[in-house]
């Protein structure tokens, strides 16, 4: 089931088009990234979906219906840095929020706390939070009014690498108690450790999306050589398990997912075919390499 569909959705700022029509779905449970290079149209599609900012064109919904206060209150965000007060307390400073925002109680905040582990620490100023705590504290406060869905834009932006571990973590173990979370990142990284699905969005257009697993696979590359290039490329069309492939004028490269090739086979295969081969190499793409490949970077 589809938490969110997200239909031709367009937004222009003057001469900038910050979104160009971008359409697709979030499953129910999932990790799901929105990811692009800065000033690629992330926040503004979260500004969009959280009701922030208003579409040109195209549409949204959650839970199979059109937004409303209602489905709102079911959706927890964190869009910009959360504005706390440094000399009050992290239990204090969620007290004031949930009278603000008319979400949750003193069982509440505990909870809270207790989701985000910093419920020892409940009576400590936010001053002596280290970068990490604060950004937990701050998912608390979206936590609040017990949300099935959390909104995170750059949930590991500025942090150190504790820090980022910690909310990576943290947003691992909500998944696992059942929230739905959708977030945004500029790393490739973050996104391939969390999330199970993926957007990936360049200039406003969005590139493709799907399963992580689909999108951003590793990929085996066999490098091959023989006598006959036009020869060999014509008979590994038939070669099973081939997703791609790429011809020089010394090499045939045959792209295959992870872990599938198999050097004795395609040598005995090329034999069988009437070609022997001169080079025959097994290389790795990278992940690094197949978003490069699909932003043009």
């Amino acid at each position: 089931m589809s938490i969110l569909t997200i239909t031709g959705l367009k937004k222009t700022y003057g001469k900038v088009q910050a979104l160009k029509g971008v359409s697709f779905q979030v499953p129910e449970g999932s990790v799901f990234g929105i990811l692009g290079p800065n000033g690629s149209g992330k926040t503004t599609l979260l500004s969009i979906i959280l009701d922030v900012l208003n579409a040109d064109s195209g549409s949204y919904n959650w839970f199979g219906e059109p937004a409303s206060p209602a489905l709102r209150k079911r959706i927890g965000s964190l869009l910009e840095t959360p504005n706390f007060y440094h000399y009050l307390s992290a239990e204090r400073n969620l007290n004031i929020t949930s009278s603000i925002s008319g979400r949750g109680d003193k069982a509440a905040i505990e909870a809270v706390l207790q989701k985000v582990k910093l419920y020892e620490r409940r009576k400590s100023r936010f001053s002596a939070f280290s970068l990490g705590m604060k950004q937990r504290l701050a998912i608390a406060a979206a936590l609040l009014g017990e949300p099935s869905i959390l909104v995170l834009d750059e949930p590991t932006n500025g942090l150190d690498p504790v820090g980022i571990m910690e909310i990576r973590e943290l947003i691992i173990e909500l998944s696992k108690k059942g929230h739905t979370i959708i977030m945004a990142s500029h790393l490739l990284d973050e996104v391939e450790k969390v999330c199970t699905h993926v957007a990936i969005l360049k200039l406003g257009t969005l590139v493709t999306s799907g399963a992580v697993h689909d999108v951003l696979v590793d990929e085996d590359i066999v490098e091959l050589g023989a006598t006959d290039i036009p020869k060999l490329k014509e008979a590994l069309k038939d070669f099973k398990g081939v997703t791609q492939m790429v011809s020089t004028e010394q090499y045939v490269q045959l792209y295959l997912h992870k872990n599938t090739a198999k050097l004795d086979e395609i040598n005995s295969y090329c034999f069988n075919k009437g070609i022997t081969l001169s080079h025959l190499l097994l290389k790795r793409k990278r992940l690094e390499e197949k978003f490069f490949e699909l932003t043009n970077n």
